[in-house]
């Protein structure tokens, strides 16, 4: 897989791919026996490409917004929008060219669609999730002002050339562009989008008008379901099999669970811990468990008192904690063998992952050693405090962070740790993105595109940081971001994984996040599901692929 994904970067480098096929997107199927029902949670936010960073609106979007390039169930790209995107001689600027696309409301999706689109997520007035996705690209830092904004301004790097045609200049080489360019935060928008901003609020909540994907948008209804059904003119990549998805949102995986059993559920791609030990086994359902891309972690915000990445005390402190939790019980006790213990801050699926950085002894069990390492924090200054580790109570996570707390207090002191559980994941998001949660909280990465890059620049980069992207625990190292920076400008992908390695080395030793584990790709479907159920390179259901004829 490793060389699959990275060969299509090259080959874009090299050259302008001529893959894939054009789409419009004005017509939808009827409602049928053959809709996918789908475990969900409730999004977070919107469904605006730009403003989704986590899964609970991040499925539904997958499949109603195409991007430039599309990726199939194993990661390898392919160009979708795009009829090619080229480089110049040092990755610095890309010339991009269009095929014959269409917007659900039959507006052809040209050039300006892409750059306004771009440009509205780069700019913080408009507070963008995935702001930081844009950040080499050229006028980006212009972008970010505090004040005297508009929200309209454009990211100069950005040219039309005519509808079909667009380049690219970034502040700095950006070898890994090509594949960045497939998330989903890269979608065009429509441009009735731009009207005003009452526009853009409602499209967020009804965003049919600019679906380009293999599904329309048909409803949704606020924490219950959103609909989708089969886009029929759609002829790119992921042609669906199916005559739409329905994600139901639970608040409970073992209610899901038991709806797939009795046939109410179609997918889900999280088994409630009760059952890890026995779903392969459970004839009532369709399982499947196999090494997969996510990583779960923990972080501790960067500034925490005790615990700052940037002091002693805080280094110590978190190696002790880190070195205090027995993940090869967690992986087999708790979770049954759904996942495997964490080394290091990508997953066995990503290119450059690597079991023997230079510092990962702190994510192996050493009781001795934590204790040591406490002591000599508390040398410094006594902690006399709870960390306290908040997670949603609906996700299935709270046996895993009872363990971990459990594991911490048996080897810190039975005071030092709590569990701290939120009702819903999107009440959990919203304390996150807003800071308000003084502890640790939990994290994880379900990858975007499939480089290591999108595990670290997204999560720990500075320009990540403060809002801008997925660093939550605003954590800041001009060391760290300068090794990211040379990766970038690197077309040799054996150098940039090695840069990569030095760079997960200095997290190591600073933890702004703690790695646990990594899960596998399991879930489980209904004896309903005819053909296509199987789970991708992001450890989700091929849901385009899934028929129940």
């Amino acid at each position: 897989m490793k060389n699959k994904a990275f060969a299509v970067a090259a080959a874009v480098c090299a050259a302008a791919m001529m893959l894939g096929g054009c789409g419009a997107g004005n017509g939808s199927s009827s409602a049928s026996d053959n809709i996918i029902t789908a475990y969900n949670s409730e999004p977070q936010k919107n469904l605006i490409p730009g403003n989704i960073n986590e899964t609970g609106g991040g499925k539904p979007a997958d499949l109603l917004f195409a991007r430039l390039v599309s990726f199939d169930a194993k990661g390898n790209a392919s160009n979708e929008i795009a009829e090619s995107i080229t480089p110049n001689a040092d990755a610095t600027q890309y010339t991009i060219k269009l095929k014959d696309w269409k917007f659900a409301n039959g507006q052809t999706v040209k050039a300006e669609n892409f750059t306004k689109a771009w440009s509205y997520v780069a700019n913080a007035k408009n507070a963008m999730l995935c702001s930081s996705f844009f950040n080499t690209i050229a006028g980006y830092d212009d972008l970010q002002k505090t004040s005297g904004l508009k929200g309209n301004e454009q990211l100069s790097g950005l040219k039309v050339v005519d509808d079909k045609t667009f380049t690219v200049t970034l502040n700095q080489p950006d070898s890994v562009f090509p594949l960045k360019v497939g998330y989903t935060g890269f979608a065009p928008l429509p441009d009735s989008f731009f009207k005003d901003a009452a526009s853009a609020k409602a499209f967020g909540q009804n965003p049919k008008d600019g679906c380009t994907g293999p599904y329309v948008f048909d409803h949704w209804d606020h924490n219950k379901e959103i609909a989708m059904l089969k886009n029929t003119d759609y002829n790119g990549n992921r042609k669906a099999q199916n005559d739409g998805v329905t994600f139901k949102v639970y608040t409970s995986d073992t209610a899901a669970y038991a709806d797939v059993q009795a046939g109410n559920l179609d997918v889900m791609e999280v088994v409630p811990a009760a059952q890890t030990k026995t779903f392969e086994k459970d004839a009532k359902v369709q399982a499947y468990n196999k090494a997969g891309s996510v990583i779960q972690t923990f972080t501790i915000p960067s500034n925490l008192e005790h615990f700052q990445t940037n002091t002693e005390e805080g280094q110590l402190r978190r190696q002790a904690v880190s070195m205090a939790i027995d993940r090869s019980a967690i992986t087999s006790k708790v979770l049954s063998g759904t996942g495997t213990p964490a080394f290091d801050f990508t997953s066995p699926m990503t290119p450059g992952y690597s079991k023997s950085l230079k510092g990962n002894d702190v994510l192996k069990y050493n009781k001795a050693k934590a204790k040591e390492l406490w002591a000599k924090a508390d040398a410094i200054s006594k902690f006399s405090g709870k960390l306290t580790f908040s997670y949603n109570a609906d996700g299935g996570h709270e046996s895993i962070y009872k363990a971990i707390v459990n594991s911490i207090n048996n080897t810190l002191g039975s005071e030092v740790a709590a569990t701290n559980p939120m009702p819903t994941f999107n009440e959990f998001r919203d304390a996150v993105t807003n800071r308000k949660i003084a502890g640790a909280f939990r994290t994880g990465w379900q990858p975007d595109y499939p480089s290591a890059e999108n595990y670290l620049f997204q999560i720990f980069d500075s320009k990540a940081a403060d809002g801008n992207g997925s660093n939550d625990g605003d954590y800041k190292n001009a060391e760290f971001d300068a090794l990211l920076a040379k990766a970038y400008a690197t077309t040799d992908t054996d150098e940039a994984n090695k840069l990569y390695q030095q760079s997960e080395e200095i997290l190591l030793k600073e933890l702004p996040a703690f790695p646990v584990y990594n899960a596998n790709a399991y879930g489980v479907a209904s004896k309903n599901v005819k053909s296509g159920f199987a789970m991708n390179w992001q450890n989700l259901p091929t849901y385009e692929k899934m028929s129940k004829k």
